[in-house]
């Protein structure tokens, strides 16, 4: 039986699920039980590092939802899975590591639903014709995207926005979302100002 998880996700667990061929398997394996906790699986990675394997699976909520997946959800089906995969039939026994994580901002936007999970926010498209953008994400279509550019201006000026401008997916090499400081600096805010009240009920 495998611990229980840190902050990350991580289990120590007694039961292999295989190498890098297997991911697949391991998708199925593992899929039902992602669905019945209201999450979506967005892959499943076998590494191997000599004689330590490492099995990543990546979850990620509905694209009809915000937000991002909680820790406690991640700790909870990381008990599930490794359940799971303690009682597969063709594990070959050896030790195995099992990672229960959600895709991040940083993750690439190669599909349809990646652009969705992440609506009015700040994103950047590379684009196989034309100029590239990077601007607030409006609508998501089933052929493309529309987002508001946001264009060049001076350092500590807020910039300004360009007309919303369409692009289908066929001309998207890559996306990805931009941070943005000024929202970092309002998250940061709000978790000190609930630290001050938090000392003053103390």
């Amino acid at each position: 039986m495998a611990d229980r998880p840190d902050r990350t996700g991580v289990f120590q667990s007694g039961n292999p699920s295989g190498s890098n061929a297997e991911a697949e398997r391991l998708k199925e394996l593992v899929a039902p039980a992602v669905a019945a906790n209201d999450l979506y699986l967005e892959d499943v990675e076998v590494r191997t590092a000599g004689t330590h394997r490492t099995v990543h699976v990546i979850v990620d909520l509905p694209e009809d939802q915000v937000g991002g997946v909680g820790l406690d959800t991640i700790a909870e089906l990381s008990q599930v899975l490794s359940k799971i995969l303690d009682s597969d039939p063709h594990d070959s026994g050896h030790p195995y590591d099992l990672e229960v994580s959600s895709p991040g901002v940083g993750r690439p936007l190669t599909e349809p639903r990646h652009w969705r999970r992440n609506l009015g926010r700040l994103v950047r498209a590379k684009v196989r014709e034309g100029d590239d953008v990077t601007g607030r994400l409006l609508e998501v279509r089933d052929d493309g995207v529309t987002l508001r550019p946001q264009l060049a201006a001076k350092k500590g000026v807020k910039p300004k926005e360009g007309e919303p401008v369409e692009l289908a997916f066929g001309n998207i090499r890559s996306g990805k979302v931009e941070i943005e400081f000024t929202q970092l600096d309002d998250e940061l805010a709000t978790a000190e100002q609930r630290g001050g009240l938090e000392n003053e009920e103390d």
